[in-house]
């Protein structure tokens, strides 16, 4: 965790993102700014579809695809329609600590165990289908995870800022990145 930049002032925003939306988003969720009225989304958040996430941001501000770990992969195409139809040009993606799509496969027994018992599903239908989609929504370390996912859609959509952050579950705040760790 020795990555994460706290956000306590607006000082605390990095260089990179201040005077754009993702400074409006850190200063809202993070330092209770009073909301702006908003007629346009103004960025993009991907961020992990955990119940236990909860962003404090104005009505209309933004985009939001939620996501098992803030894994944008499958989601191209909305992150393309909010850029180009919606006219986003900042993408803030927010994973978060103790995320469920970490070592999956420890979780393979609960997974079969829940669709057998709440879906009515067999058994062998439950585990095919765990084997099937684990690989593809595991995502190892949540920041790591984060900091690669970041540098992937920059490549993709090389005009549009993307900044990667954690929610920390046990404060509710988002923490910048330090990417210079990851060079």
């Amino acid at each position: 965790m020795n990555r994460l930049i706290a956000v306590e002032k607006k000082e605390d925003i990095l260089e990179a993102y201040k005077k754009t939306p993702i400074a409006l988003l850190l200063e809202y969720h993070n330092l209770g700014v009073p909301f702006e009225k908003y007629s346009n989304a103004q960025l993009l958040i991907g961020m992990c579809m955990d119940n236990r996430k909860h962003l404090r941001i104005p009505d209309n501000f933004a985009f939001i695809i939620r996501a098992g770990g803030a894994n944008l992969r499958y989601s191209e195409f909305k992150v393309s329609y909010a850029i180009a139809v919606g006219g986003v040009r900042a993408i803030a993606l927010i994973g978060h600590n103790q995320c469920g799509m970490v070592n999956l496969i420890s979780r393979k027994e609960l997974f079969i165990k829940g669709l057998v018992e709440s879906a009515g599903w067999e058994p062998v239908w439950a585990e095919e289908h765990f084997m099937h989609f684990a690989p593809m929504f595991e995502i190892g370390n949540e920041i790591d995870f984060l900091l690669n996912e970041a540098k992937r859609l920059r490549l993709r959509y090389p005009k549009i800022t993307i900044s990667p952050m954690l929610y920390r579950i046990e404060d509710n705040l988002i923490y910048q990145l330090d990417e210079r760790a990851a060079l």
